[in-house]
């Protein structure tokens, strides 16, 4: 088709629709890496919204648009799509705290790698439990929710659409709040017996000051801790299933509120 006979009208949407999907597909977590490639983050954006193009195009204004007003809109798009992303992210980052905090109380407190994600230093358990959260991830499948809510978005919420006035600030504060009760727990199994143990060997301490209860409680936590992960490594796939299905009701919600 001549790119000539595509009115503008027609084109100002698709570019609105590539600006929503592109910023979702930057945010989803599994995407969301700095050293991923620009073309293929570029590229799944563009065949994307190929795709749901034609979906989407019912809900789009047929009305063409000034530049300012044009670029308000992509601005809007764009807010859409990372709000989205956003949703999802919390989750992950809920896992590396709760992991980061099982870390330091294991004694890995120096003990840091380089995050893919976010090119910064993660302790090792966050690191394990935020590649444990990415499989179950995807093999639940949960990153094609975030395409079905690209169509459901339109419907909800058409291009123009944006007020952060309607209760949106607060349901985004509560599920960062919830972040943090999710990520103590996922690490309060390891947290009560690492508790425990540290009392038995300070009790260890006062009886039989010649102890190096220092040295001794290296080995003894790390021990106790691999194993509490080892026999509780099955709740965690319940845990963030549960969190994973809850994000389809809070698109619905945050489509509402704004």
């Amino acid at each position: 088709m001549d790119i000539q006979l595509v009115p503008i009208e027609q084109f100002q949407n698709f570019l609105l629709c590539l600006a929503r999907v592109m910023a979702l597909v930057s945010a989803i977590p599994i995407f969301n890496i700095k050293k991923a490639p620009a073309q293929v983050k570029v590229g799944l954006g563009f065949a994307t919204t190929l795709l749901l193009f034609p979906l989407m195009e019912p809900y789009t204004p047929q009305l063409q648009f000034s530049m300012i007003e044009f670029g308000l809109m992509l601005v809007n798009e764009v807010l859409i799509g990372l709000l989205l992303g956003l949703a999802a992210q919390l989750i992950f980052t809920a896992v590396s705290f709760g992991g980061t905090i099982v870390g330091y109380q294991m004694g890995f407190a120096a003990a840091n790698i380089s995050d893919p994600q976010t090119s910064q230093q993660l302790s090792l358990m966050s690191q394990f439990s935020n590649v444990i959260a990415i499989l179950i991830f995807l093999a639940l499948n949960v990153h094609q929710l975030f395409f079905r809510a690209i169509v459901d978005s339109y419907i909800l919420l058409p291009p123009g659409y944006l007020d952060f006035s309607g209760g949106a600030v607060s349901l985004l504060m509560d599920m960062a709040g919830h972040m943090f009760l999710l990520g103590v727990k996922l690490s309060a199994p390891v947290l009560v017996l690492l508790l425990l143990s540290n009392l038995v060997l300070g009790i260890l301490a006062r009886v039989f000051p010649q102890l190096n209860v220092f040295m001794l409680s290296f080995p003894i936590n790390i021990g106790i801790a691999l194993l509490v992960i080892g026999l509780t490594l099955n709740i965690m796939p319940l845990m963030l299933s549960r969190e994973f299905d809850t994000l389809s009701v809070n698109f619905f919600r945050l489509f509402q509120l704004l």
